[in-house]
């Protein structure tokens, strides 16, 4: 268990990586090899097809929508610290949470403390 001021200051830790974050995007990016259309192209080599790619693929659901799309190969790696961040925002967001529920039960013991003297 935490106290009160141990638990403001871990708060204020968070708030400050949160605002240190930079750009976000939510979503995963996967590899995916294609098989085109040409039936004498090497991905439909009976004996040994060697498909495309890889292609990069952005997937995620924003605002109840679906979205898949191609990144370029100059995209994926700005794109991948992106996702990232935003998989970081989102721990942030649950520990700040869990810490404002553990400030709520620090603040109350300290009442009740206060309150029994």
């Amino acid at each position: 268990m935490m106290s009160l001021a141990q638990v403001e200051r871990h708060i204020a830790q968070v708030q400050r990586q949160l605002l240190a974050l930079g750009p976000l995007h939510p979503g995963t990016i996967s590899e995916q090899y294609n098989v085109c259309g040409n039936p004498s192209c090497r991905c439909k080599d009976p004996k040994r097809p060697q498909k495309h790619g890889p292609y990069h693929q952005l997937s995620f659901t924003w605002q109840g929508k679906s979205s898949t799309r191609f990144l370029r190969p100059e995209q994926v790696e700005p794109m991948q610290r992106k996702v990232a961040n935003y998989k970081r925002l989102r721990e942030l967001m649950n520990e700040w949470v869990s810490l404002g529920v553990e400030l709520e039960r620090a603040e109350r013991e300290k009442e009740k403390r206060a309150g029994g003297d």
